[in-house]
């Protein structure tokens, strides 16, 4: 029986810096129910890598909370003999959400103030550190709205202003998401690409706080790498494994296999399996494009 006061669980400050000093990128994979988790901590197991496991407020909600989230993770750790650092992240947390998800056990909350003015955001970014203190957990910030919808959280694609981002940074947050060009879900074909001069300025100015980059999915390969030598140090990925859960799904029910009878194909285990296997693959694919394999 699992220990529900001992949390194998970390912050992800150690693996941030790590990754920022090594240049490589924590690949950031949020999760959508109980297949999700399984798959993406087999995959960062079988490739020794740190894992970031990310839930929006919208996601903990359908998971049946914060609490649950946090009770469901460590047990699959347990069950499945997960050895490689692994942290829980509120993805895009408003104040209320980064508080409960802090209380209910997340060892790191991203507390999305960019759509404030940057003296509330500062304000607000405080209290957020000093409730994370208490709790020895790490806390991301973000200057300028990534563009896009990210579960019900719009964002207008601003760019970030490099001084706002260093006043942020300057309160002592462990990782510090700007907006550079990058958008939630699907890239259009008009995509102008990264802003790499707003980046270069960022990360000199802050001078060793690791940087995030959200939108990863559609981002071209030599964007990523790029990126990373610049200082971003966590990656976040969804859309690309909800589409592979969906592709894989979609040809399972196409080939009629739910249909077969004789060997259940119906089963939800079964009827899931080809999506699993997608999201494991889809998180392996990321965690050697962004360096971290063998990095645990």
């Amino acid at each position: 029986m699992f220990n529900k006061n001992k949390t194998r669980l970390v912050n992800l400050t150690k693996m941030t810096k790590d990754a920022h000093a090594n240049k490589y990128a924590i690949p950031h994979i949020n999760t959508n129910n109980l297949e999700w988790i399984g798959a993406i901590l087999d995959s960062a197991q079988a490739n020794k890598s740190p894992i970031i496991i990310g839930v929006s407020e919208g996601a903990a909600k359908y998971q049946f909370g914060f609490k649950n989230l946090v009770d469901m993770v460590n047990n699959v750790m347990e069950y499945k003999n997960i050895t490689v650092p692994v942290s829980l992240h509120l993805d895009h947390g408003s104040y209320e959400g980064a508080i409960n998800a802090l209380e209910a056990g997340f060892p790191s909350v991203m507390f999305d103030g960019s759509h404030y003015s940057i003296e509330e955001n500062i304000e607000k970014t405080k209290e957020i550190l000093k409730l994370a203190k208490k709790h020895n957990a790490s806390v991301e910030a973000e200057v300028g709205a990534i563009g896009g919808e990210e579960d019900g959280v719009v964002g207008n694609g601003d760019v970030a202003d490099p001084k706002e981002c260093k006043m942020i940074a300057d309160l002592g947050v462990s990782i510090l998401a700007a907006g550079i060009g990058n958008v939630h879900g699907l890239y259009h074909k008009d995509w102008k690409g990264l802003k790499f001069d707003v980046l270069t300025e960022i990360n000199a100015l802050l001078a060793g706080t690791p940087l995030v980059l959200h939108g990863g999915t559609g981002i071209p390969e030599d964007q990523i790498k790029k990126a990373i030598s610049l200082g971003v140090s966590k990656i976040n990925v969804n859309t690309e494994c909800q589409i592979a859960f969906a592709e894989a799904t979609r040809k399972y029910i196409e080939e009629k296999k739910d249909l077969d009878t004789a060997k259940k194909g119906f089963d939800p285990r079964k009827l899931l399996k080809p999506g699993t296997d997608a999201i494991r693959q889809t998180v392996t694919e990321k965690i050697i494009l962004f360096g971290s394999k063998d990095k645990a």
